[in-house]
C-alpha cells in the first residue's frame, strides 16, 4: 500500500479505538445506569446518527470544494471537544445533546477518510476502501474490548479515555494528513454539494447509487440491532457488560484474521454484486441463530456469521460507489454511501426499541429479515438503470 494510506490506516484505528469506548454502551449507559426506556435510548441514538448524516453531506461538500484535510481536521476538532465536554456533563440533556455534536463531527469524517483512500491509490480498486474497512475494525476490536472492562469498574473513566484518544487523533490529523492532502485530492472536484445532486439526480449512475444505498440502509437497520436492543437484552441473559463488549472484540479480530480468507474469496468471485448477496444471506443466517440464542456461546456464533456477512457487503458498496462517482464528484458520492449507513443506524436503535417495548425481540427479529430480503433485491437490481441506458444509446446508434 502507499504511504498517505497507511497514515489513513492509522488515524482510522486511532478514531474508532476512542469511539469504540463509548458506542457499544450508549443504550445499556442510557437504559440501565440513567434509567430511560429503550424507545427513548433508540431515540437518543437516533438524533446521533441524523447529525451524522448532516456530516457525512457536509463532510463531502468539504472534501470536494476544500481537500480532506480541512475536512478530517474540522470533524475530529468537533467531536474531541464533543467528547472533553461528555467528561465534565454526562446527566440526560447534556449527554444527549453532546452525543448529537459527537454524531455530526463523525459524520465529517468518515466520506473524506474514504474519499481519500480512493485518490491516493486509484489503481488498487476494493484494496484502499477494504483497508480502510479494516483499520476501523481494529479499533472496534481495542476499543470496544478495553471499554467494556472499564465500564464495569465506572462510566465517568469510559468519557476520562474517549476525550483522551481523541485528542490524540487530532494531534494526529493535526501534524501527519496535511501531507496526504496532495493538490489532485481538492483541485479536480470543485462543485458544492448542492450543484453535484442537481447534475447527478436524474443520471443512471446517480439512481443505481440511489437504489443500492435503499439496500444499504436496510442492511444497517437490522446490524445496529446489535449495538442498541441486543446491548440491552443481553443483560437480561444475565450476561456481564464485559462480556458483551467482547462480541465486539471477537467482531473486529476475526474482521483482521479473516481478511486472506476473504481476499481468496474476492479473488475467485471478484463480483462485488456476488459478494454483497453473500454477505446479506450471513446476516440473515446469524439472526437465525440469535432468535435461538439463549446464552454467550450462542451470541458469540451468531456474532461470527454476522462478522463474516459485513466482510462481504460493508467493503463493497464503497467501492462500487467510487466505480459509479463521475469525475470529481467521489466525495458527493461516499457522502452519499456514508449517509445511506447513518440513516440505517439512526432509524434502526428507534425502530428497534419501540418493537420491542410494544412486543418482543422474537418480533423484531422476524421484522430484521424482512428488511435483509429488501436489501437482497435492491442489491441484485441496483444495475438496470445503467444497462437502460446502455440499451438506450445502442438503440439510437441503431436508428
Amino acid at each position: 500500500m502507499p504511504k498517505k494510506l497507511w497514515l489513513l490506516v492509522i488515524g482510522m484505528v486511532i478514531n474508532t479505538t476512542g469511539s469504540s469506548f463509548l458506542w457499544p454502551l450508549n443504550t445499556i449507559y442510557l437504559h440501565n445506569i440513567l434509567g430511560h426506556s429503550l424507545s427513548f435510548a433508540g431515540f437518543i441514538l437516533m438524533l446521533n446518527a441524523g447529525a451524522g448524516i448532516v456530516g457525512n453531506l457536509f463532510g463531502g461538500f468539504l472534501f470536494d470544494r476544500f481537500g480532506g484535510y480541512r475536512s478530517i481536521l474540522g470533524g475530529v476538532m468537533i467531536t474531541t471537544a464533543a467528547s472533553i465536554l461528555l467528561f465534565v456533563f454526562h446527566t440526560t440533556s447534556p449527554y444527549a445533546l453532546l452525543l448529537t455534536l459527537i454524531g455530526f463531527g463523525s459524520g465529517m469524517l468518515f466520506p473524506a477518510m474514504f474519499a481519500m483512500a480512493g485518490v491516493v491509490w486509484p489503481e488498487g480498486g476494493r484494496k484502499p476502501f477494504n483497508a480502510i474497512y479494516v483499520a476501523q475494525n481494529i479499533g472496534v476490536a481495542v476499543g470496544s474490548s478495553i471499554g467494556g472492562i472499564v465500564a464495569s469498574f465506572s462510566f465517568n473513566l469510559i468519557f476520562a479515555v474517549n476525550a483522551g484518544v481523541f485528542i490524540c487523533f487530532t494531534l494526529f490529523v493535526f501534524f501527519l494528513f496535511r501531507t496526504i492532502d496532495s493538490t489532485n485530492t481538492a483541485a479536480q472536484l470543485q462543485s458544492n454539494i448542492l450543484e453535484q445532486s442537481k447534475a447527478v439526480k436524474q443520471t443512471a449512475p446517480f439512481m443505481a447509487l440511489l437504489i443500492l444505498c435503499s439496500g444499504l440502509m436496510l442492511c444497517w437497520v437490522g446490524y445496529v440491532q446489535w449495538q442498541s436492543t441486543i446491548a440491552s437484552y443481553t443483560q437480561t441473559l444475565g450476561i456481564p457488560i464485559s462480556f458483551y463488549s467482547l462480541l465486539w472484540t471477537v467482531n473486529g479480530a476475526l474482521i483482521v484474521i479473516g481478511q486472506p480468507l476473504v481476499g481468496m474469496v474476492t479473488r475467485r468471485f471478484p463480483s462485488t454484486k456476488l459478494q454483497m448477496v453473500v454477505g446479506i444471506l450471513l446476516f440473515i443466517c446469524s439472526f437465525s441463530v440469535l432468535a435461538f440464542a439463549h446464552s454467550f456461546a450462542g451470541l458469540v456464533f451468531a456474532m461470527i456469521v454476522l462478522t463474516l456477512g459485513e466482510m462481504f457487503v460493508w467493503p463493497a458498496v464503497p467501492t462500487i460507489a467510487n466505480h459509479l462517482a463521475p469525475k470529481g464528484r467521489a466525495g458527493f458520492y461516499q457522502g452519499f454511501v456514508n449517509s445511506a449507513g447513518t440513516c440505517g443506524r439512526m432509524i434502526g436503535p428507534l425502530f428497534g426499541g419501540m418493537m420491542v417495548d410494544l412486543f418482543n425481540m422474537r418480533m423484531l427479529i422476524g421484522v430484521i429479515f424482512i428488511l435483509y430480503i429488501g436489501a437482497l433485491v435492491t442489491t441484485l437490481i441496483y444495475e438496470r438503470p445503467l444497462k437502460i441506458v446502455h440499451y438506450s444509446k445502442k438503440r439510437s446508434s441503431i436508428s
